[in-house]
C-alpha cells in the first residue's frame, strides 16, 4: 500500500499557495494552477511546508488525501518547472507544422490533419518529425500528446505512427505462408 499521502509537500522559493477554505490556489513563474479539496481532507501550512490530513474513521478519506497531495505536488511543480512530453512521427511522408494556434500533421491520409492547441499548452516543432509540448498542468500536457497521437498510433507491425520517445512498440513478424 503505498503512503505517498503522508509525505509532506515542501514549497520552493518563488511559489505562493494559498488556501481558501477547500480551494487551493498555486502561483509561480510557470502560470497559476487551482484545486478543490474533498471534505474530507484537511491541509495545513507550516513554513512553507504543505501537510495533508484526514479522518481515518471516514471510509475513502485516506484514498482522497493521497490524490490530494499528489495534485498538490503537481501543481507546486508545474507552476515552477513545468512539465513536457515529447512525441515522434515515425514513418514515411510523416510531418508536423506548426501555424500559430494550429499543429497540422501529413499522416500518411488523404489529408492533412489539423489539431487546435489549448491556450494553456505550448506546442512546438523541433523537427519535421518531433514535437514538444510543455505546460504548467500535468493533466492538461498529457491529455494533449494523447489526442495527438490517437490520429496514428504505432502499429505493430512496421511501427509507423505517433509514438512518445521513450515508448517501446512490441514488434510483430508478417504472416508466413
Amino acid at each position: 500500500m503505498s503512503r505517498i499521502g503522508n509525505a509532506p509537500v515542501e514549497i520552493p522559493d518563488g511559489v505562493e499557495v494559498k488556501l481558501d477554505n477547500s480551494n487551493m490556489t498555486v502561483k509561480g513563474s510557470g502560470g497559476q494552477l487551482a484545486f478543490t479539496l474533498h471534505d474530507d481532507i484537511n491541509v495545513e501550512i507550516k513554513e512553507n511546508i504543505i501537510y495533508v490530513k484526514w479522518d481515518d474513521k471516514v471510509k475513502n478519506s485516506k484514498k482522497q488525501g493521497g490524490t490530494a497531495r499528489a495534485s498538490i505536488s503537481n501543481m507546486i511543480q508545474g507552476v515552477s518547472n513545468g512539465f513536457e512530453k515529447t512525441l515522434l512521427l515515425i514513418g514515411v511522408g510523416y510531418r508536423a507544422q506548426l501555424k500559430g494556434n494550429k499543429l497540422t500533421l501529413s499522416l500518411g491520409f488523404s489529408n492533412p490533419v489539423e489539431y487546435k492547441i489549448p491556450d494553456d499548452v505550448t506546442v512546438e516543432v523541433t523537427s519535421q518529425t518531433e514535437l514538444l509540448i510543455k505546460g504548467c498542468d500535468k493533466q492538461k500536457v498529457g491529455q494533449v500528446a494523447a489526442e495527438i497521437r490517437f490520429f496514428r498510433p504505432p502499429e505493430p507491425y512496421k511501427g509507423k505512427g505517433i509514438r512518445y520517445k521513450d515508448e517501446y512498440v512490441a514488434r510483430k513478424d508478417a504472416k508466413k505462408k
